[in-house]
């Protein structure tokens, strides 16, 4: 009679231990957001770059005094299930989490932020675009992609060759979300789960194509989310190469709105 008892003992503490529910779109936007940077191409600027060019482009030096702040001010850098997880379920961040973000598959992204991050321990995301690997010198190649995901960073679909979001329809979807996903997955042998806007651009009519590829989240830049789909719409500021260190620290402090701390 022990082990029957035993089993409807087990039965009786599972049923009363409370499953904690996905949050649903309200609850999400009520957390408090944690700051994500976004990069684009880590160089010197030349002579013929615009001041909107700056916006993208980032010095190596002062890439690389903003991550020793975001070191000796005692960041740590979360990943985008750690961050799905705390939004959907509340499950707890490391102190004063941060995500760091890299688009476009810039080759300055592996040779120069790489070497940055691993210095501090942290880790980053990658939104590739398929067509610009190996293109030419100045981007990444399917090796390195594949280094950057052994080595624990996440590898992101970023369309296929940057196609506006918002200009996508019938057969584009395949072409722009489905086939880059499974060169992606091909490469690193993981599943990609997440997606960033080029350009930032999005509408909501477009979301549900996401949601029907079964991405778990989608990242844009500095507009309101949107309210039925927060995590199609989780916002980044570009860290601008013309912003010093005190720069930065307000934007992150102060660009989205609660932070979590």
């Amino acid at each position: 009679m022990l082990k029957p008892l035993i089993t409807l003992i087990s039965l009786c503490f599972f049923s009363i231990v409370p499953v904690k529910e996905p949050a649903n779109s309200s609850a999400i936007l009520a957390r408090k957001q944690v700051p994500v940077l976004c990069y684009h191409q880590i160089r010197n600027w030349r002579p013929s770059d615009r001041q909107v060019d700056k916006n993208y482009i980032i010095p190596p030096a002062t890439f690389k005094a903003h991550l020793k702040m975001l070191a000796d001010s005692g960041y740590h850098t979360i990943l985008p299930d750690e961050l799905y997880d705390y939004l959907t379920t509340g499950t707890p961040l490391p102190s004063k989490p941060i995500m760091l973000t890299f688009d476009d598959s810039d080759g300055d992204q592996f040779t120069v932020a790489r070497p940055e991050l691993n210095k501090y321990n942290f880790k980053g995301v990658y939104f590739i675009v398929t067509t610009n690997l190996g293109k030419n010198k100045y981007y990444m190649d399917k090796k390195q992609v594949k280094q950057l995901s052994d080595e624990g960073n996440v590898i992101a679909c970023h369309t296929q060759d940057h196609a506006n979001f918002n200009k996508l329809k019938g057969a584009d979807w395949d072409k722009q979300l489905d086939v880059p996903t499974r060169k992606l997955e091909a490469i690193t042998g993981k599943p990609v789960k997440y997606f960033a806007f080029p350009y930032g651009i999005w509408n909501s009519q477009g979301l549900p194509e996401l949601r029907k590829r079964n991405f778990k989240a989608a990242f844009q830049l500095d507009q309101p989310r949107d309210t039925k789909d927060p995590l199609m719409t989780i916002r980044r500021v570009i860290d601008c190469g013309y912003w010093d260190t005190r720069t930065l620290d307000f934007y992150i402090k102060h660009g989205f709105g609660k932070v979590a701390k």
